[in-house]
């Protein structure tokens, strides 16, 4: 009986968490796939995140030394873009990116941030960006020759 509680207690949690309306940031609209069974479906509006390069080299940096880029972007499809997220391949690099939508033919950043201290030699960092772009991810490189 001792052990049932507990369980009874989580379940009762997790059931009023769940309960009620869910919310999303985004309307779902925002997410749209033109790939069908019959192929692409040129009808449906759809962003498309490009950037103007996708690598950076910092050359020869000191460790220790904090270095920021900031990589351009246009939205060259015909529907909003948003950024859901960029994720870092090492604790040691950030991105910062518009939040919020993107109109088709506007232009933005995102920025990345390389902290190189602990780090020695040639460093290869890459951040995932993640969009509602087709396709909807795409890979930002940055690297830098680490000296002490």
């Amino acid at each position: 009986m001792r052990k049932l509680i507990p369980l009874l207690a989580l379940l009762l949690c997790l059931a009023c968490n769940n309960s009620g309306s869910s919310s999303s940031e985004f309307d779902v609209d925002l997410i749209k796939n033109p790939n069908t069974a019959e192929g692409y479906d040129q009808s449906v509006g759809v962003p498309e995140l490009v950037f103007d390069s996708d690598l950076h080299d910092f050359g020869r940096i000191s460790e220790g030394e904090s270095i920021s880029y900031s990589f351009h972007f246009t939205n060259k499809g015909n529907a909003d873009l948003v950024i859901s997220g960029c994720h870092a391949s090492c604790g040691c690099t950030v991105a910062d990116y518009p939040k919020g939508r993107i109109a088709p033919g506007k232009e933005g950043y995102v920025t990345i941030s390389f902290n190189s201290r602990g780090k020695v030699g040639q460093q290869y960092q890459e951040v995932v960006v993640s969009s509602n772009s087709q396709p909807s991810r795409k890979v930002l490189k940055i690297t830098a020759q680490v000296a002490r």
